[in-house]
């Protein structure tokens, strides 16, 4: 379940990082959306990819029009998305719900993985949310078998809260806090 973060003004002006624009989705996305939530490769670890012909008809003509959700933009293309939602504290394995009241959600193409894109975007998009919800937290939820994953939460600077049984696999729960400045 989607719900929106606060009050945000959405979309903000594109982000630009290093390599990458972060950017409010448009109809030109829609072929890329469609390959990412096809994909096995970016779906091993999400429960499998969805069929294509059924994403041809459900995908919007602007897919992904939603508060929170950053398109990722390499020289002109998307080649992935970076989410922060508000955290359902009824979803499966929001174990703490004391803990986060946002979450983080990614997908790349895999012709994109192993370049450090995902790194600068998510970081990109947790220093937009900090300073757009100050002192908010972010929770990350991953399989511990994904092991990618689990680097870029810890090169992020999430923090483990605990581990769980769910999916039939052993997941992992992490937190991120922003820097408030001191003084």
């Amino acid at each position: 379940m989607t719900r929106p973060l606060g009050r945000v003004d959405w979309p903000p002006a594109p982000i630009t990082t290093e390599r990458l624009v972060l950017r409010a989705s448009e109809a030109r996305d829609r072929a890329a959306f469609i390959d990412l939530l096809a994909s096995p490769e970016v779906h091993t670890y999400l429960g499998g990819p969805r069929p294509r012909d059924e994403l041809d008809r459900a995908v919007p003509e602007v897919p992904g029009r939603q508060p929170g959700l950053f398109v990722i933009d390499f020289d002109g293309a998307m080649i992935g998305m970076v989410k922060l939602d508000r955290h359902d504290a009824e979803s499966p394995g929001h174990i703490r719900p004391d803990i986060g009241e946002a979450e983080l959600g990614y997908l790349f193409l895999p012709e994109a993985w192993g370049r450090g894109y995902a790194a600068e975007a998510c970081a990109a998009a947790l220093d937009w949310f900090a300073d757009a919800l100050p002192g908010t937290s972010v929770v990350l939820r991953t399989q511990t078998a994904n092991e990618r994953s689990m680097r870029l939460a810890a090169r992020l600077g999430f923090t483990e809260v605990e581990r769980y049984e769910a999916y039939d696999a052993e997941q992992w729960f992490g937190v991120w806090s922003p820097v408030t400045p001191s003084g």
